[in-house]
């Protein structure tokens, strides 16, 4: 019998409830935000002049959100410490013609986005999420909760290659789910039923930006409830123990700024107006150092000595294919947060960045784990490099180690929650 926790599991509860209030970034942001309210922060616009009051403020643009504490008597130059993380998730987007079908079906035609195991997403109950954009110029959000789109996969016996060469789905053909009965395919059928489903009126919805999201509540797994399976953990799990940490240290007398920055598209690159490539913390930074009526020499000062965790899950060893990993790095769930390397700057961690969360992870008596990809497998990347080479500041790049990354559903250790969290308190604490 395994080991029991030595965690009360309230926090990874908290997580499971966060996971399944959040099914689109815009969701997500407005759970943060909802978290950081309750704390005392308070929303600021960036179309506004700011001012430079001591206390919690948060901008939020999209699917992206920052927030910061600025202590008591905070200087000008105080340097940031900042958790970065991302709350896009790969999955399928409603395309701007949705209302598609043949042979009888009424389906919705979706577009890729991200990579996502695309096998995941077959013969599974999806619901529909996002933001409707409205004639009068603002947003409503949007979550069909419950069963309303099927992937159906296409039966054995009508390809019985599918066994020894394996299953091929092609992006285009394979992959549009089915939402009812019909041979009369109307324009505007599927946004005039969400439009219904928001309370609104027709012609009222001139824009959205719409994704699936599997309905399976999140859920324990295992004899003894050491794991946690459920959807978009990557990365919504470093976004919940972002806000969990930011909201532990607000009201402490700091030596540093803590931050949490959240952006959007980071599964198709960054690169975006919400995206870790944008101006976004770039800009709330600097307005808060000159909002203390900080200079350009102050704001040098603050960038200087700020460190940013740029945190993501990672790749647990899978037991099915150890030889995909490298031999010498083998991470474990529940076996704390892994310190990601990469000597060609795919991670942005270098030797004395691992200083810093080490020197975390002390404080915090939270084990820590070395992740590496085998030199024969190629590397994915971050928001760390990104963070690093747009802002100049030092990054190094954490997460927890997961298994089915990408899949609609992942699977995680039961008490990695808990010592991710941990170990961001003492990071943000200094």
């Amino acid at each position: 019998m395994s080991a029991p926790s030595r965690f009360d599991r309230g926090l990874t509860d908290d997580l499971m409830s966060f996971l399944a209030a959040s099914p689109s970034p815009y969701h997500a942001v407005a759970n943060v935000a909802a978290r950081l309210e309750k704390a005392g922060f308070r929303q600021v616009a960036e179309t506004d002049a700011w001012d430079g009051t001591s206390g919690g403020k948060y901008v939020l643009r999209g699917g992206a959100i920052v927030a910061w504490y600025v202590p008591e008597g905070a200087a000008p130059h105080t340097p940031f410490r900042i958790v970065g993380a991302h709350t896009d998730s790969p999955n399928l987007r409603i395309k701007p013609r949705p209302d598609t079908g043949a042979h009888g079906w009424r389906q919705v035609a979706v577009e890729i986005y991200g990579g996502p195991l695309l096998n995941s997403w077959l013969d599974r109950d999806l619901g529909l999420a996002g933001r409707l954009s409205l004639r009068d110029g603002s947003t409503r959000l949007v979550n069909v909760d419950r069963p309303l789109l099927r992937v159906p996969q296409l039966a054995i016996h009508l390809d019985r290659s599918v066994s020894a060469e394996g299953l091929k789905l092609d992006k285009q053909r394979h992959l549009q789910p089915i939402w009812g009965l019909g041979n009369d395919v109307r324009d505007g059928d599927l946004i005039s039923f969400l439009a219904q489903e928001s309370g609104l009126g027709a012609g009222e919805v001139t824009g959205w930006d719409l994704m699936t999201h599997s309905v399976e509540p999140p859920a324990y797994l295992g004899r003894d409830n050491e794991l946690v399976a459920g959807p978009r953990m990557d990365n919504l799990l470093s976004v919940h123990a972002g806000v969990t940490a930011l909201t532990a240290v607000c009201g402490a007398d700091l030596p540093y700024i803590p931050v949490l920055a959240a952006f959007d598209h980071e599964e198709n690159g960054s690169q975006s107006d919400t995206g870790a490539d944008g101006p976004l913390l770039g800009g709330v930074l600097e307005r808060s150092v000159f909002a203390r009526g900080g200079a350009y020499e102050d704001r040098a000062r603050a960038f200087a000595g700020t460190i940013c965790l740029s945190s993501d899950t990672g790749h647990a060893v899978h037991p099915n294919y150890a030889e995909r990993h490298d031999p010498t790095h083998h991470p474990r769930v529940n076996g704390g947060p892994i310190l990601k390397v990469n000597v060609n700057n795919r991670y942005a961690t270098d030797g004395s960045g691992r200083a810093v969360f080490a020197a975390a992870c002390e404080k915090a008596d939270v084990p820590f784990q070395s992740f590496v990809s085998n030199n024969s497998m190629p590397c994915g990347t971050t928001i760390g490099p990104i963070t690093a080479a747009r802002h100049g500041i030092q990054t190094v790049d954490i997460g927890v180690a997961i298994l089915s990354m990408h899949s609609a559903r992942e699977l995680c250790g039961a008490d990695d929650p808990h010592l991710l969290a941990n170990a961001l308190v003492a990071f943000l604490r200094g």
